[in-house]
């Protein structure tokens, strides 16, 4: 036994992470899996919602390195992202442990409810489509005006072997231009982050679609920022706050990073209608539990 905890428990609470790290990438949704496996295990809801929270870090700080690329050019959106992150993420954890937990655990069947939804409407797919089209249509357009030069300048082409033209990258809007309600949502996602955060990342990444900050995956990468600094700040106040199961934490986290890590070749040979289909039901069959159990 290691802090109350089997050998096997703690082996089963990796699993979960690992599950959670590949639905995490999968769907966005890793919440859904990890919260209540910690559940399962008997550990009440809000000491298993700040030790989801803390073994989840691992995974959002892994997504940052990743995006370095789509987040170039970009260091003052990403700071202010991460500063409002971390703030929204303090804001939350005391809400989460001031509040009174009969508070939590009515709103947890809700919560994971509205993350399921979110996942079926899936407006990440939606923008990743759109994107798609952009790109081509940016592509087509490349190719008509290549088209429309000369002869003489095709011809010295051909015979100069030269890099392959692109269409210009896209970029990201000024933050200037940001309409008001970005800042309101950016704010609402970061406290909602710290609180709870299942389909936190989606919820951030249709907003600022609907901002038209930017194409898909320069939005992608900063919806990112935001969550890792509210469950990096959530996570000091919870360690603080002496409300983190450190064994269940520490093996949801290993899991988190590896389940993350082996997803992107998994995921690519399966439909991802499949992946969103089973997250849905997940969390559909869980909101149905925990709501018969609360209610």
């Amino acid at each position: 036994m290691i802090a109350g905890f089997s050998i096997t428990s703690l082996l089963l609470i990796l699993l979960a992470g690992i599950g959670a790290g590949f639905v995490g990438y999968a769907v966005g949704a890793s919440s859904l899996v990890s919260y209540p496996a910690l559940l399962a295990f008997g550990i009440p809801p809000v000491l298993a919602n700040a030790s989801n929270t803390v073994g989840v870090v691992g995974t959002g700080i892994g997504g940052v390195m990743g995006a370095r690329k789509e987040l170039k050019g970009q260091v003052v959106r990403s700071i202010t992202y991460v500063v409002i992150g971390a703030f929204g993420g303090v804001a939350g954890a005391f809400l989460l442990l001031k509040l009174d937990p009969s508070v939590f655990e009515f709103a947890a069947p809700v919560l994971i409810l509205l993350s399921s939804l979110i996942i079926a409407i899936n407006p990440r797919g939606r923008m990743q489509a759109k994107q798609a089209a952009a790109d081509a249509t940016a592509q087509l357009k490349h190719i008509e005006a290549t088209e429309a030069t000369d002869a003489t300048d095709a011809a010295k082409r051909a015979t100069t072997p030269t890099a392959p033209h692109r269409p210009p990258e896209q970029l990201v809007q000024p933050m200037s231009q940001d309409s008001w309600w970005v800042w309101l949502g950016v704010v609402a996602v970061a406290i909602y982050s710290g609180y709870f955060g299942a389909g936190a990342g989606t919820l951030a990444l249709a907003m600022l679609d609907a901002a038209k900050i930017g194409p898909f995956h320069k939005i992608n990468a900063l919806k990112t920022l935001i969550g890792t600094g509210a469950n990096i700040s959530a996570s000091v106040v919870f360690i603080i706050q002496g409300a983190v199961d450190w064994p269940a934490a520490i093996m949801l986290c290993i899991g988190c990073f590896i389940g993350g890590y082996i997803a992107p070749p998994i995921t690519r040979k399966i439909p991802a209608n499949i992946m969103r289909a089973a997250a849905v039901i997940a969390g559909i069959i869980l909101t149905i539990d925990l709501g018969l159990k609360t209610y």
